[in-house]
């Protein structure tokens, strides 16, 4: 069995890194040996038995786990510290042995990988996720032309460029990227794998209770890059609709600061509820649901790289989504596959418009089963898994075939 090393600045204790790194690397472990190096916040990290159970399910598959201290702050420094830290672990695999292929989850991992294989020749993989240099700048926390934008940018072109393989969420941002980087792009392996969900786990409920339609919402909404002020309106005018309507954002974020800015004047009040859940919860959270809102900065450049897990998970469940346009494959699924809503604004009567086309929608009898159905085949975890297992072996093979030596 060939080695492959696993980087990603997320968490195994997170659920992003549950159901987008670990779902994954169940399958790939079987024809690989892994070893995950991962970054762990402080609060999942204080759960002894959350951090047992993660142990328990590596050595269940084989999986070295190298969890390491995720910190936030100084905002320069921490990030530098990690990547150095990161750099010398990859290292040290790389001499021991332990790293025929690095898989880099996203942009820090990558620049460690792209120093390493220009040192080693050890191959990797750049799954670069989303745009990220364009969604730090949506989220007002990086500007467009300094210095560390880039050098960022740097990063970016030349991982494009000296990976063995590039790996995008969507096609929207492949045709983006072919346009920016032309050159960089010629002659490269590209493959687009979608964000998936375990669909054993996210599957439709058995039988839905009657009860008062509960709009839904999953996943960080404070991050900068999701519309806060188009889920406050959608929330007032479904309200003002429904006055037996529910609501719940299942999300890690404060809740008092997601609370204020939803619904500052307590308007919805009690019946909207915001907190967290375990990973091994979210499938019945999202159940308990009968339709989930996902609105992102649309229309940014940022955006044409985002796959939205939560889209994954939803329709796994046989819900659909409410969403707006510009993100990226999002409404082209939307659309296609009729499994959802697409809102042209904030403003009330936008909104209204969209609830009304949502009250059409519900009359279908065939949704959830086509929301499933779409899910099996865009989002599916096995495709998914097996889309990576083809690229591993694309990989090792040339590798095999003209070998490196390591100094």
């Amino acid at each position: 069995m060939s080695h492959t090393l696993y980087l990603t600045r997320n968490g195994l204790l997170e659920p992003l890194g549950q159901s987008q790194v670990f779902a994954y690397l169940r399958g790939l472990s079987r024809d690989h040996t892994i070893t995950l190096i991962t970054y762990e916040k402080p609060d999942d990290w204080a759960d002894s038995a959350r951090v047992a159970r993660a142990r328990a399910a590596c050595e269940a598959h084989g999986i070295r786990w190298l969890p390491q201290r995720f910190r936030k702050r100084p905002r320069i420094i921490s990030p530098a510290l990690s990547m150095l830290r990161m750099a010398w672990l990859v290292w040290r695999e790389v001499r021991g042995g332990r790293a025929e292929l690095i898989h880099a989850r996203s942009y820090i991992p990558a620049a460690v990988a792209l120093a390493v294989h220009r040192l080693t020749g050890v191959p990797f993989i750049f799954d670069m996720r989303a745009l990220w240099p364009e969604e730090l700048i949506t989220a007002g926390r990086l500007r467009r032309g300094s210095l560390l934008h880039k050098a960022i940018a740097w990063v970016e072109r030349a991982c494009l460029a000296r990976g063995a393989a590039v790996v995008s969420l969507t096609h929207a941002a492949v045709a983006h990227l072919h346009h920016t980087y032309p050159q960089e792009f010629n002659g490269q392996r590209i493959a687009v794998i979608p964000t998936c969900a375990d669909l054993e786990r996210f599957t439709p409920a058995s039988d839905r209770p009657e009860g008062p339609r509960v709009h839904g919402c999953i996943g960080t909404v404070l991050s900068g890059w999701f519309r806060t002020d188009w889920l406050a309106s959608w929330l007032a005018v479904a309200a003002k609709r429904d006055a037996s309507a529910r609501f719940e954002i299942v999300t890690r974020d404060d809740a008092e600061q997601v609370r204020q800015a939803l619904d500052p004047e307590r308007r919805v009040g009690e019946r909207l509820t915001i907190g967290p859940r375990a990973p091994e919860e979210m499938p019945e959270a999202v159940r308990g649901h009968d339709l989930s809102i996902m609105f992102y900065a649309g229309g940014e450049v940022s955006e044409l790289g985002r796959s939205p897990t939560r889209m994954a998970e939803v329709l796994g469940c046989g819900l659909p989504v409410v969403a707006n346009v510009g993100v990226g494959d999002v409404a082209a699924i939307i659309n296609e596959w009729r499994v959802g809503v697409l809102v042209e604004g904030p403003e009330p009567a936008q909104i209204g418009a969209a609830l009304d086309a949502l009250d059409d929608l519900s009359q279908d009898p065939e949704l959830p089963d086509r929301c499933r159905r779409a899910a099996e085949a865009i989002f599916s975890l096995d495709a998914g898994t097996e889309a990576y297992r083809a690229l591993y072996a694309k990989i090792l093979t040339e590798q095999h075939a003209d070998p490196v030596s390591i100094a």
